[in-house]
């Protein structure tokens, strides 16, 4: 079986990492299963296709991975003008985390000040108010998770965001940030096994 994470890492049936994923299949299974709900999802009322793919291609983008490259020809297909800004915006919003602060208490000598990104105004009147918003709260999920707040929750709301929308677009990071740590996993493995 060929999913995702295998056209990602370049594993082809029958090489020994398609073995060794053949091992674990309800994983790898659930890890698809995860990607077409994402992805292939017939339910967009909440997130578009067009908003899910830029909000994908931006968190792994914003993670430095090889993978963005598959992510941007996703979204290129679907919006090529989205995805030329982003690439614009993209070396105004990389940076290295994570940052933010903990509540008052043992941890907060773990508090480190850092990029607090938002569109610029060319980028927010191409994507529109209601990705701009999203494209922020992306990047404080990538960046400063801890500083995630019932503000942050709220500016999405106020830019016209369901409360199943903001579910998806956390799900949807969520899982990007799970499929680019097996794939980083994978990936050295698979140099090893060469």
């Amino acid at each position: 079986m060929t999913d995702v994470i295998d056209r990602l890492v370049g594993i082809a049936p029958g090489d020994a990492l398609d073995a060794l994923r053949d091992q674990r299949p309800n994983a790898r299974a659930n890890a698809q299963a995860s990607f077409d709900a994402l992805f292939r999802s017939d339910e967009l009322e909440h997130v578009s296709q067009r908003e899910r793919l830029a909000l994908a291609y931006w968190t792994v983008a914003l993670s430095q991975s090889p993978t963005s490259g598959y992510y941007r020809e996703l979204l290129a297909a679907e919006d090529a003008t989205l995805a030329v800004a982003l690439d614009s915006a993209l070396p105004g919003a990389v940076t290295s985390g994570p940052y933010g602060e903990y509540p008052e208490g043992p941890l907060t000598v773990e508090n480190v000040a850092g990029l607090i990104w938002a569109p610029d105004a060319a980028l927010a009147a191409t994507v529109g108010p209601r990705l701009a918003v999203a494209l922020a709260h992306t990047h404080l999920l990538v960046y400063r998770p801890r500083d995630s707040s019932a503000d942050a929750i709220q500016a999405l709301l106020d830019a016209g965001w369901s409360t199943t929308g903001i579910v998806t677009l956390s799900q949807l990071v969520a899982f990007l940030s799970f499929q680019l740590r097996v794939v980083a996993g994978l990936t050295v493995l698979k140099g090893e096994l060469a």
